[in-house]
């Protein structure tokens, strides 16, 4: 019974030290490099979790929910710090997958193939959202890896959708933003929210958006951004960024498992005492 008090005590010393910054104290970062001995395959995550709840659920006073993010081709797992942080803001620990590594083989475009020949690159995604979730289990054993948040940018996207087919009873939600080659999953429990550009050089594959009728009976929602393709990543402008923070807040909030409220990045950076509960 002493230990949930020493962690309140804990956070109260925490949220004394005006001097610390959101970055410093907020939410942890960590950098982790694991290897899939038997696929012999190097798999990096960049974890992010908010310290407050993070203690409060190694207390045993909760239980953090979990989202996976998986990284769109030729863009690094590393790049998609404006979602991380909408998500570990409202108490997620986030787990941000590299799915491709050197030496793997180029993306592949087969017309009249299933997933225009990319089936194998789903499955590989596939195996290491499994593979990465095993090893946090061992690090993180107080979060619900059963009601899992996928997050996907373009063939991370289309991982999230695939992985959501293959496993529904472990989904509760998928975010894409741009995916363009799995089809929406259209039933079954999963919420689905979808950020999708406006880019001649990247187009959606046909019969993997649900038309208007398909998408409000499933309860999916599709938000054009009118941005270019790899702007739905760090890169793009900070405009696109925070209309898309603010969209997926939103849908966080309207999730009936939000339970954390979020952090206020700009006060709490102004005044490290205002952390919310």
């Amino acid at each position: 019974m002493k230990r949930p008090f020493i962690i309140l005590a804990c956070l109260s010393v925490v949220a004394a030290t005006a001097y610390f910054t959101f970055s410093h104290w907020a939410i942890r970062h960590a950098s982790l490099n694991f290897y899939d001995q038997a696929r012999k395959r190097p798999v990096s995550v960049d974890l992010a979790v908010r310290r407050d709840i993070e203690m409060k659920a190694e207390a045993g006073m909760t239980t953090l929910p979990v989202a996976i993010i998986s990284n769109g081709n030729t863009v690094k797992n590393t790049e998609y710090s404006f979602l991380a942080n909408v998500l570990a803001a409202r108490g997620y620990l986030v787990a941000s997958i590299q799915q491709d590594v050197p030496g793997d083989k180029p993306l592949m475009t087969i017309a009249g193939d299933l997933y225009v020949g990319r089936l194998g690159v789903y499955e590989k995604g596939e195996k290491n959202i499994l593979f990465t979730i095993d090893q946090l289990k061992k690090l993180e054993p107080e979060a619900d890896f059963q009601h899992l948040t996928l997050v996907g940018h373009s063939n991370g996207g289309d991982i999230s959708m695939f992985f959501a087919q293959q496993h529904p009873d472990m989904v509760r939600r998928v975010v894409t933003l741009d995916n363009l080659r799995v089809p929406f999953v259209t039933s079954g429990f999963a919420k689905i929210l979808s950020f999708r550009s406006d880019d001649p050089q990247f187009k959606t594959d046909p019969g993997v958006l649900p038309d208007a009728k398909v998408a409000k009976q499933a309860g999916i929602e599709i938000v054009d951004t009118g941005a270019q393709h790899n702007e739905l990543s760090d890169r793009g402008p900070d405009s696109v960024k925070e209309r898309i923070q603010a969209t997926l807040d939103q849908f966080l909030s309207d999730s009936a498992n939000s339970k954390v409220s979020p952090i206020d990045l700009k006060k709490l950076h102004d005044d490290p005492r205002a952390m919310g509960p």
